[in-house]
């Protein structure tokens, strides 16, 4: 019984994150919060990354907000994956000063963290993160929980046989959140 329950309630978790990280939540912002992912070992993006980053890149177009905030850390293929989205980004036409470059977050909970200061810095008072649509609901919770209220969000136009495996690990990743939340 114990075992069909969990079974249920991960099912459950797993639908409404994906609903929820299909369903784009847009307003116009002070910033887009460009999550990273893995740079090729030849410096280009990969194409989850690269989804990612024209995501925010047509927000930008569009004028969802005038600033882009990348974000990633040193990958094991030896690139800042912040460094090499605003390259990809300012080669599209975006100008350089438009762009803030966080190289040293690796996980998301750093991303998050990073953004506080950096928002402070440029009396950002709302965002829209960029992601896969199964990282958004615990993305905008951790804003949340940092006192971040206008968070907004849209997912990449990037989908992959391994989604099914990331909205499952999205369920521990979510919960485990949680935890750290209660025990702190």
């Amino acid at each position: 019984m114990f075992l069909l329950l969990f079974f249920l309630w991960v099912l459950i978790h797993s639908i409404v994150i994906t609903v929820d990280g299909l369903n784009d939540h847009l307003q116009k912002a002070d910033c887009i919060l460009i999550l990273g992912n893995t740079v090729n070992k030849d410096g280009t993006l990969s194409h989850r990354l690269q989804a990612r980053v024209d995501k925010g890149y047509e927000l930008y177009q569009k004028k969802y907000a005038s600033k882009i905030i990348v974000s990633g850390g040193l990958g094991q293929e030896g690139y800042y994956e912040a460094r090499e989205m605003k390259k990809y980004l300012v080669s599209k036409g975006i100008p350089a000063q438009d762009i803030i470059a966080d190289e040293q977050a690796k996980t998301t909970h750093e991303t998050m963290i990073n953004y506080i200061p950096i928002a402070r810095e440029n009396n950002f008072h709302s965002v829209i993160v960029v992601s896969q649509f199964f990282h958004l609901t615990r993305s905008r919770a951790m804003l949340h929980s940092e006192g971040i209220q206008n968070v907004y969000d849209a997912h990449a136009d990037y989908f992959e046989g391994r989604d099914v495996y990331a909205v499952l690990r999205e369920f521990v990743a979510f919960y485990g959140f949680l935890l750290k939340r209660i025990i702190s």
